[in-house]
């Protein structure tokens, strides 16, 4: 587990650097013992909403999905815009 814990931080840190449209990422590993406690956290930043949707289907993106989808058990996501 920790292992593609470290792999998935890897891959999406590299992101900030492939894909043009993502201004900055910011990944958490969690360090809480709790159950109820998630793996990680991720933190992206974008300009407008169409470039969230492009960064979505950009193909280093997507392949940073199938391996998270390969690997996790359970994932959320909230998509907001700051004030």
């Amino acid at each position: 587990k920790e292992e593609n814990i470290a792999k998935a931080k890897e891959m999406l840190e590299d992101l900030v650097t492939s894909v043009p449209t993502l201004n900055s990422i910011e990944v958490g590993v969690n360090f809480c013992t709790q159950d109820r406690a998630m793996d990680m956290s991720i933190i992206t930043q974008f300009d407008s909403i169409e470039e969230l949707e492009a960064y979505a289907l950009h193909p280093e993106h997507q392949a940073v999905v199938s391996f998270l989808k390969e690997t996790t058990e359970y994932s959320k996501v909230v998509d907001y815009e700051a004030l």
